[in-house]
């Protein structure tokens, strides 16, 4: 069996500052202290992931290199597979960097343990990592990558999004969602939006006054579109998922608040503010928006191969 060639791609895992670390048992506060223990417990568990999957690959027949998801500039080329160590914001990373020929396996480093929440609830939130399409954990992480190696596990191909501004491809594909709103939380997003099949509308047109428009894909619909009062959607499904944030007295559009966009579809936003911003999986890739331009979301972008968790996809 040929070499495999891999690329780990880390969380950083200095969560605390070098001082504070050091220094932990010298506050007075208990509660501070209590919290300051858990973080630095996050950061040696991480820490410890990192050692013991590398640990593991020592011992395979693999050629690995190690980067630190800040330290990631360009596209990944020439390896067989991206193991990321950390959580879904590393695999997350690691998507904007691959095409649809790089197969992603994400490794929970910190997953969040119920009895630490349990008992920690009246104090502060100590939920770790969630690790929602990450397959791995340090339990079964020789078993997956065997699985991997011996050709017994295969990758799912994950929907992503294209964004189009002005009829400009805007870099990256989007994994879970993108928000358009104004730069100013407290200032009214203007837009219209509709959805069109082969240049021809598929819907009415929308006018909008509210705080944005967010549109998630099926990996994306279990974060933040959930908590706008979107639905989970089916980890292999295709279609997109808008909602309209806050609307305004819709009125005879309240129906078409929150709607789905299937594959053969793209959503049209004509924006109407002096400014905006685009989001793109959050709030680290950020393009400009003006009044009048347009932008158009869609599923036609190249999938993601990732090994995904056996809860998602039985």
């Amino acid at each position: 069996m040929a070499r495999r060639r891999l690329l780990l791609l880390l969380k950083p895992f200095d969560v605390l500052p070098t001082n504070q670390s050091d220094n932990i048992f010298h506050f007075r506060n208990p509660k501070l202290l209590q919290v300051l223990k858990y973080l630095d417990n996050r950061r040696l568990v991480h820490k410890e992931a990192i050692k013991f999957c590398q640990n593991i690959l020592r011992k395979k027949l693999v050629d690995w290199e190690a980067v630190y998801r800040f330290n990631l500039s360009r596209p990944i080329r020439d390896v067989d597979l991206v193991v990321t160590i950390g959580g879904d914001g590393t695999l997350l990373q690691a998507s904007h960097f691959v095409d649809n020929s790089i197969p992603v396996l994400g490794v929970n480093s910190d997953p969040t343990q119920a009895k630490e929440v349990e008992e920690y609830s009246e104090e502060f939130d100590a939920s770790r990592s969630t690790g929602f399409l990450c397959a791995a954990t340090i339990k079964n992480f020789e078993q997956i990558i065997d699985d991997i190696l011996e050709n017994r596990a295969r990758p799912f191909e994950v929907s992503r999004m294209s964004v189009t501004l002005n009829s400009k491809e805007l870099t990256p594909y989007a994994l879970n969602d993108v928000l358009i709103a104004h730069p100013c939380p407290a200032t009214v997003s203007r837009f219209s939006f509709r959805t069109k099949k082969e240049d021809q509308s598929c819907s009415s047109l929308v006018h909008c006054r509210s705080s944005g428009l967010r549109v998630s894909t099926a990996a994306g619909s279990t974060a933040a579109m959930l908590s706008a009062g979107g639905f989970a959607m089916p980890i292999l499904s295709k279609d997109l998922q808008y909602i309209v944030r806050e609307p305004i007295a819709p009125g005879a559009y309240n129906s078409l608040m929150h709607g789905i966009v299937k594959p053969e579809e793209l959503m049209e936003i004509a924006w109407y503010c002096k400014e905006g911003l685009i989001y793109i999986d959050g709030s680290h890739l950020v393009h400009s928006v003006q009044y009048g331009d347009i932008i158009e979301l869609s599923s036609n972008a190249p999938k993601l191969k990732v090994f995904l968790p056996s809860h998602l996809i039985s």
